[in-house]
């Protein structure tokens, strides 16, 4: 079951000074809110998964603006690589994607990981993409600069520039370059909320335009449909990381 449920502690356990129950891990009610939405609305066969941070969650255009082409939002709030890949037979083995869409790292930066840490848990986000999904392309978002966050330029240009040069080497895994796109003499367009963090309807047509272009590129939408073993989609119902 999707559905996650910790079981009361008994009340005399209590007064003997037992320990209450673990919580459950980070993001995990997220997660199952997935599964709850997949048994309202199946997802159709083979989507390309958008899957990463708020950036991706707050997308709420993303049937529209990549249809005809499908797409499934993974995307949770607050999200880091790490986040992504404890989860990731949850939000991505079972619906044997045709393509994925990521965007994570920046959350990374602001919680003090260095650039090494970074690139280094993307790279095993491919390590698991390819155990798991074999040669699925990726797209990877470029780390975006904001408002808020453009002090952390810097460091985001050096994660950005050291998966630019995994992808030189790599044929299933694709850089998508969003930085340009969003600056205008070297400083962010206003293209933001009033956070100054999460983008606004403009800064998501500039995406659908780099995303959207890039897919249709490589010739997306005319990949072959893996369906899901039976076996496969009765994973997707496990409540704990994979």
């Amino acid at each position: 079951m999707w559905t996650l449920a910790l079981a009361p502690v008994p009340a005399a356990a209590q007064a003997l000074g037992a320990p209450p129950p673990p919580a459950p891990p980070r993001f995990a009610h997220d997660v199952a809110a997935f599964g709850v939405g997949d048994l309202a609305s199946a997802p159709g066969a083979c989507p390309v998964i958008f899957v990463g941070s708020s950036s991706i969650r707050l997308w709420s255009s993303l049937a529209v603006d990549m249809a005809p082409m499908p797409v499934l939002n993974r995307g949770f709030g607050g999200a880091e690589i790490e986040d992504v890949n404890r989860w990731f037979d949850q939000l991505l083995t079972p619906y044997r994607p045709r393509a994925i869409v990521f965007y994570a790292g920046e959350n990374d930066l602001d919680a003090g990981k260095a650039p090494d840490r970074i690139v280094a848990d993307f790279q095993a986000f491919l390590d698991l993409k390819t155990q798991r999904l074999g040669a699925t392309p990726v797209f990877f978002t470029s780390l975006k600069p904001s408002l808020l966050r453009f002090p952390q330029f810097a460091a985001q240009s050096e994660v950005n520039a050291r998966i630019r040069a995994i992808a030189d080497d790599r044929t299933d895994l694709v850089y998508l370059d969003v930085v340009q796109p969003m600056l205008q003499d070297g400083r962010p367009k206003p293209l933001f909320l009033g956070d100054g963090l999460h983008m606004g309807p403009e800064g998501y047509a500039l995406w659908r335009a780099t995303i959207g272009a890039a897919l249709l590129a490589d010739h997306i939408d005319a990949l072959p449909c893996d369906q899901p073993t039976p076996d496969m989609a009765r994973s997707a119902g496990r409540t704990g990381p994979g």
